[in-house]
């Protein structure tokens, strides 16, 4: 009920706000889109996938084989994404995405030279410089439209090709939880966290955004850190905490806002049996992205400062902070849907009832399953509060907080009656995909 007042006050005042001064440059507060009922190509995939995930998702989950249940939940998550994004049919859902004046593949050309655009990238961020880069270029470390140069230098140029790289590796975030709830929390968790993590409404944002891919690479930086702190050999912890650096390393350099993902680490660390151990091994594939960034002449430090002043010098610098503040959280309402609201009650009802167990960190291995599940999902929270209270993410939230909110999904597993809340995901992703018209 608590949720649902949100979104609906942040409606109403978002709708207030835009009659008196449109400050919120925003079509549909509080999400970035546009009232639009319509049907498409997608609408009788997506509603086939949704009934066949609510009536056999949770029986399959259960039975199927840990690997085939991985490959299972990556190939269900891609066609959800797929199927709701092709409900704006191929053209504008998929294809034209990445293409538009604010997107990645604007700027192609100008990576002609790659070590000389690095060398030169900090020159264009601000707004009053030459040719300076579009909003998403200038927002972003180049290792996010590098992505889409070597696309095109690999013959897999042009916005299909884009949008089917994000819809398809960022699909795989689903089976990255899996592996990161098996290894910290137990399998069983894991197996009842899948389908909720296949039916996300957060899909709609999924595809096509590079948000969706960006939230890939942080996953598996979290999965193989959580392998790493509980593998069984020290080689095998060695070569997944190095794996792990390397993956968290390209995260910052992706979005300069998932380096927040340190907390999530952070939180993996504390759960985890090898805790010092893997660190050195963590640290050193984390300075590998750095290193090669730095001395190719790319400057994250300075790249981020300037960008803060782009940011403000934009949208950023007119959208009210005190209505995003908390209006932002009911867009995640909205991307993650009732039932993660429902588990984050269970979830905080399961910390109120045991806090007495959360010292002495030496004991954290030894916590109950659901207990660490709850520690998990609580710290992928506290980054996405960081993140809103930073001020930097005033709107368009849906999407750029895909990498914190797809963790949230996994109190799905706390739930009774997954059908039930199944179907309520998959509803609220299907009408928000069919009378909106979202803008990514």
């Amino acid at each position: 009920m608590a949720a649902t007042l949100l979104v609906v006050t942040a409606a109403l005042v978002g709708v207030a706000i835009k009659r008196s001064k449109d400050v919120l440059h925003v079509g549909w507060p509080p999400l970035y889109a546009n009232w639009l009922p319509h049907v498409g190509p997608g609408t009788p995939a997506a509603l086939a996938v949704a009934a066949a995930v609510v009536a056999y998702g949770p029986t399959l989950a259960a039975r199927l084989p840990w690997r085939t249940l991985l490959l299972a939940s990556w190939a269900t998550a891609t066609a959800w994404t797929f199927s709701l994004a092709l409900v704006d049919g191929w053209h504008r859902g998929i294809a034209r995405r990445l293409t538009t004046r604010y997107e990645y593949l604007q700027v192609i050309d100008r990576f002609h030279d790659i070590p000389a655009t690095l060398r030169d990238f900090t020159h264009h961020i601000l707004l009053g410089s030459p040719d300076n880069w579009p909003p998403h270029i200038a927002g972003h470390p180049p290792a996010a439209t590098l992505t889409f140069v070597l696309l095109d230098r690999i013959g897999l140029g042009g916005g299909g090709w884009a949008g089917m790289w994000c819809v398809t590796v960022g699909a795989t975030t689903a089976a990255a939880v899996l592996v990161t709830v098996r290894a910290l929390a137990d399998e069983t968790l894991a197996r009842r966290t899948a389908p909720f993590l296949v039916l996300a409404p957060a899909a709609v944002w999924m595809g096509t955004s590079a948000d969706g891919y960006f939230a890939a690479v942080a996953a598996w930086f979290v999965a193989l850190l959580a392998l790493a702190v509980t593998a069984r050999t020290a080689h095998r912890s060695r070569t997944a905490a190095c794996g792990a650096g390397l993956l968290f390393g390209l995260t910052c350099y992706l979005s300069y806002g998932l380096t927040l993902f340190a907390l999530i680490g952070a939180g993996v660390l504390v759960l985890g049996r090898r805790r010092i151990g893997v660190l050195p091994f963590l640290l050193a594939g984390a300075a590998v992205i750095p290193l090669v960034f730095t001395f190719a002449g790319f400057d994250w430090w300075e790249a981020y400062h300037l960008l803060v002043e782009r940011y403000h010098q934009g949208a950023g610098g007119f959208r009210p902070y005190g209505y995003w503040v908390w209006a932002n959280l009911a867009c995640t309402v909205m991307v993650v849907g009732p039932a993660t609201v429902a588990g984050l009650r269970r979830a905080v009802t399961l910390l109120a009832r045991e806090r007495g167990r959360l010292v002495p960190v030496r004991n954290m291995p030894r916590l109950s399953a659901e207990f660490r599940l709850v520690l998990l999902v609580l710290a992928a929270f506290l980054a996405l509060l960081v993140a809103d209270l930073s001020g930097m993410s005033k709107a368009e939230t849906e999407r750029i907080w895909l990498p914190f909110a797809l963790w949230l999904l996994a109190v799905g597993a706390l739930l009774p009656r997954p059908r039930a809340w199944l179907a309520a995901q998959a509803g609220l992703a299907l009408l928000l995909n069919h009378l909106l018209l979202t803008g990514w």
